[in-house]
């Protein structure tokens, strides 16, 4: 079959069919902007379910025939750069009556063509300004929107599920004043530490199959978006650092002492390479970093570092159960809560260590967070309390927080505030989300 009569089969498939069944998300992505609207996350993190939750937005004023949704991924299109515009001409083709500047365009995983930009452009000068994109890749597609599409374009984030999100796709209430729900509110926290965010898991109830799919997952991260797409050669080391990076998760990593392991190992690898690894694994939403607080940009920008990993669940496929350090899980899912409300996020480590440091754009609206799991043990309740009070003097703040996994406290130590609050009550409640 000609390509052009595989673009079409799509789009007539897209009209004819109902659109999945989805459970919305949470936040707002606007339909009537007149920008490019790029969503872009992590696989399997709901992006196209996003889409189809965009679409059915844009339903409630056009017909379903003025919608052109393509998925870059099917098997059936293999579309170079030149090909793009087969798309326009099977549309007026279809329907020849349709005026283009009323369509709505969805391209899925836009990456998948290289040189998209300059056809997306010029549909979005000539024909509409209703252009919804995903994309698995940030910089590639920061670097190309910010180059071609300059001021075109506005871009969304879909990471996997927030544990508010989780207990929606469940069915399950929060609410800390109802007894009942909390064993439910718990065993949804417990499951989604083991298991993570991911969309498609959360109906899953065989665990083995909820850890292949997660591994699954990886391989495809490893070998389409990290391999295939920057045509790396040196597998082994990548598969190495990959593993070493995981093990790293909530610590600060060195590649300096990476690079030096792989050494004595006779596996040889450039500093640069292990360094480009690094910057692939977070462009493809592999992993993120979180920089040491400084007043000084230069420390901020090239100071220490610490690493985070997308999802609990993906990182005990991989590597092991987090059930082990349960505290590790805990901080790592407020990371990615903050990263969901915060504009800033920093760690302060300086004679005393703080988690989390949170702030506007600006600099302004300072908080201090310390994740600990519990605070029982005398020494562990020294050790955090020390470091965020430390973090609070270096920001002249009142008071903190200290997020644990079910205890609720207020203390007062030299003159500082400090909240302590359940995991459960900072995820799913308003009033600790700061915008």
């Amino acid at each position: 079959m000609k390509k052009k009569d595989v673009i079409k089969s799509l789009i007539r498939e897209f009209h004819y069919r109902p659109l999945p069944d989805f459970i919305p998300r949470a936040g707002l992505i606007p339909t009537d902007l007149d920008k490019i609207i790029t969503v872009i996350g992590p696989r399997r993190s709901g992006k196209t379910f996003r889409l189809y939750q965009i679409a059915t937005e844009v339903l409630k004023t056009h017909h379903k025939k003025s919608i052109i949704f393509l998925n870059l991924e099917d098997e059936r299109l293999d579309l170079a750069v030149q090909d793009l515009d087969l798309i326009i001409q099977a549309y007026r083709e279809l329907y020849p009556d349709q005026d283009l500047s009323q369509c709505t365009f969805f391209f899925d995983e836009i990456q998948n063509v290289t040189g998209w930009e300059k056809f997306i452009r010029r549909v979005y000068d000539t024909l509409s300004r209703r252009i919804f994109l995903t994309g698995s890749n940030a910089k590639m597609l920061s670097i190309e929107i910010a180059t071609s599409l300059r001021g075109r374009s506005i871009s969304y984030e879909i990471l996997p599920l927030s544990f508010r999100e989780y207990l929606t796709f469940k069915n399950i209430t929060y609410d800390r004043y109802i007894p009942e729900l909390q064993a439910q509110i718990y065993n949804a926290l417990d499951e989604f530490i083991e298991y993570g965010g991911f969309p498609e898991l959360v109906t899953i109830r065989d665990k083995e199959i909820k850890f292949k799919i997660l591994q699954e997952y990886y391989q495809v991260m490893l070998f389409r978006d990290l391999i295939d797409h920057y045509a790396i050669k040196n597998i082994v080391a990548l598969k190495y650092f990959l593993k070493r990076l995981m093990g790293s998760a909530t610590k600060e990593v060195s590649v300096n002492r990476i690079f030096n392991d792989l050494k004595s190992a006779d596996i040889k690898i450039g500093k640069n390479s292990l360094y480009a690894f690094f910057d692939y694994a977070e462009s493809i939403f592999m992993v993120r970093t979180l920089t040491k607080f400084s007043f000084k940009l230069p420390i901020r920008e090239f100071g220490e570092r610490k690493v985070f990993v997308i999802d609990t669940g993906l990182l005990n496929a991989l590597i092991y159960r987090f059930t082990a350090d349960k505290g590790k899980a805990v901080e790592q899912i407020v990371y990615w809560e903050l990263q969901r409300r915060s504009e800033q996020i920093f760690f302060i480590k300086n004679g005393f260590e703080c988690d989390f440091v949170t702030m506007a754009a600006d600099g302004s609206d300072p908080n201090a967070i310390q994740v600990c799991l519990d605070l029982r043990d005398g020494l562990t309740r020294k050790r955090e309390i020390k470091g965020l009070v430390g973090a609070c003097k270096k920001l002249d703040l009142g008071k903190g927080i200290i997020i644990s996994f079910d205890e609720n406290e207020e203390i007062i130590d030299q003159e500082i505030k400090i909240k302590v609050i359940p995991l459960p009550q900072f995820l799913c409640e308003n009033r600790w989300v700061r915008r």
